[in-house]
């Protein structure tokens, strides 16, 4: 898998939480990319969603501040910030591709650094599709192994 890898907020915070369907697929991908040095990309705006996701779910805010903490200093995660050619590169896939904003954002940052959007999102992942290479976490985690991701 060349360049950097563009996880979307919800890997997080799936593997932040085991009560998430796709937990132990997302804890796996993210504990390779620990241990492998693997580098990530996300945009800034990774960081409230994430906060506001765990605080929803779990209720606890102090929880979701400390993961959130922890996420914006993760060894080789560059944050992309959101400037104004960025958002003009995300309005654009938000409009050819019918994306919510946030996830157009990440499919410009994609496209920007040249790395597969991992996320556990369906419809980003599809919609997506045409113009940048988008993974599911398993999927991801095969073709680290050297192994052809799953066909659908």
């Amino acid at each position: 898998m060349s360049g950097p890898l563009i996880i979307d907020a919800s890997v997080f915070i799936s593997a932040f939480n085991p009560a998430e369907p796709q937990h132990g697929e997302s804890s796996r991908l993210m504990a390779r990319i620990r241990d492998e040095g693997i580098p990530l990309v996300a945009p800034t705006l990774v960081l409230p969603e994430v906060a506001g996701a765990i605080s929803r779910t779990t209720g606890d805010s102090e929880s979701a501040r400390s993961f959130t903490e922890r996420l914006g200093t993760l060894p080789g995660l560059i944050l992309v910030g959101l400037d104004e050619v960025l958002a003009a590169q995300a309005a654009e896939i938000a409009s050819a591709h019918r994306l919510r904003g946030s996830d157009a954002v990440y499919g410009a940052v994609s496209l920007r650094f040249g790395g597969p959007l991992i996320t556990l999102d369906r419809e980003q992942h599809d919609r997506l599709r045409p113009a940048a290479r988008t993974r599911f976490p398993e999927d991801a985690r095969r073709e680290l192994d050297g192994q052809s991701p799953r066909t659908k």
